[in-house]
């Protein structure tokens, strides 16, 4: 591993130069040299500084999203798919120490490992640095694309509808305007209205799906705007 390689990469020096190299040390590469300590506290660790971080940051910055589309976004930024390509980006896999079988196997390149290297980093940087540190590196390798990952599809409609409105001083409300079918398969027509303006309309087989489609109908039209 080349210290100066990581130090460039990520932006943060080191003073235990130890922890560094701890975090790159994986378990099969520990179990291997007959070493007692691998990464996987540090990875431990670091789960818990990433969590917190990443709940604080959206906690502030969303203060109209409930608690449960607080929860879906943060298990997207956390998700070990998310964290896996931001240790790719960062080239950390060139820097693991892996046993002779987990390096013949790929494992520089498994989703899991990759992942498990960017926690256990974190982890390492919070006990040198403290939390600013932390926050820091969490800021600008997780966070930065922040934006990307709220405007997908990841929060219901309604959710972000919710939070425009809010933001406009505007309040929404959605309305049945028909049923059809059978009780055992009825459609639902709905409609979003805010401040007594008809904004969106949506079909579903339940009243949540409906509303879902009208809010989507009425954001699409804002964005258009």
């Amino acid at each position: 591993m080349t210290y100066d390689t990581v130090v460039k990469t990520i932006g943060y020096k080191f003073s235990n130069k130890n922890l560094l190299e701890l975090a790159f040390t994986h378990s099969s590469y520990a179990n291997e040299q007959k070493k007692l300590n691998s990464n996987e506290r540090l990875e431990f660790l670091g789960d818990s500084v990433l969590s917190l971080v990443v709940t604080e940051f959206i906690y502030k910055k969303l203060p109209e999203i409930d608690e449960g589309n607080l929860s879906k976004l943060r298990a997207l930024l956390v998700c070990e798919t998310n964290l896996s390509k931001k240790s790719a980006r960062l080239e950390l896999g060139n820097q693991l120490k892996l046993s002779h079988g987990e390096e013949s196997s790929g494992g520089r390149k498994r989703t899991s490992i990759l992942a498990d290297t960017f926690e256990a980093l974190i982890g390492a940087i919070y006990l040198d640095g403290g939390l600013d540190c932390a926050r820091k590196f969490i800021m600008t390798f997780v966070l930065n694309d922040f934006d990307e990952i709220y405007n997908s599809d990841a929060l219901d409609y309604k959710s972000r509808l919710q939070e425009f409105a809010q933001k406009k001083g505007y309040e929404i409300t959605y309305e049945v305007i028909k049923e059809t079918g059978p009780d055992h398969d009825k459609t639902f027509y709905m409609q979003a209205v805010m401040n007594e303006s008809l904004v969106g309309k949506g079909m579903g087989k339940t009243k949540k799906e409906a509303e879902q489609n009208a809010a989507k109908e009425a954001l699409d039209k804002f964005q258009t705007i």
